[in-house]
């Protein structure tokens, strides 16, 4: 008689699948048995572990119909090609919002909430996005990684390297026109 194996968590599975649900039951339990050699990240499920490999060969199976790009996960093709289609599947709850990735409307509901959840360990300032902290960060550390290739000047952020370029090139940046009380004035 064979003895059938099952899972609570979508019912049981036979003998001839009873080594594929044992790496499936990994999941439902956080046990990582898959370690990758190359950088130590780990996955309770081999197939994971394959996936993930394709970061370091470089290997790029799946392609964009529409622009050529590839990716090593077919998730990412997903999220990458609504931004051809436009699908902005994840909307916000309090504003209606809506937008392409479900990290990016995590991300936007901090706005609504104030919650602030990265923290700076040398000042105890607090921010909303991870790449505010590490921007941020560069005031403690001295770090300019945007340099002008004109005079050598340095920039905290690109945006400030952007600004100043323009006084190289004589480019004046796009005036905004501000009508108050029928008085134009230009900023």
């Amino acid at each position: 008689r064979t003895q059938e194996r099952g899972c609570i968590h979508v019912g049981s599975v036979g003998k001839a699948l009873a080594d594929q649900h044992l790496g499936h039951s990994h999941g439902h339990t956080g046990e990582r048995l898959y370690s990758c050699r190359e950088c130590g990240k780990s996955f309770s499920q081999s197939a994971n572990l394959a996936t993930h490999m394709w970061t370091h060969t470089g290997e790029r199976p799946y392609s964009c119909r529409e622009c050529g790009k590839s990716f090593s996960q077919s998730a990412t093709l997903t999220t990458h090609m609504r931004m051809h289609t436009g699908e902005r599947p994840y909307s916000c709850r309090e504003c209606g919002k809506s937008f392409s990735q479900s990290a990016t409307l995590t991300t936007h509901m901090r706005m609504h909430t104030g919650e602030r959840p990265y923290s700076c360990r040398e000042c105890g300032k607090s921010f909303s996005q991870s790449a505010n902290l590490a921007t941020h960060m560069r005031t403690h550390t001295g770090e300019r990684p945007y340099s002008c290739r004109e005079c050598g000047k340095s920039f905290t952020v690109s945006s400030d390297l952007a600004k100043h370029v323009r006084t190289h090139t004589g480019e004046r940046p796009v005036a905004k026109h501000i009508n108050i009380n029928y008085e134009v004035f230009l900023i």
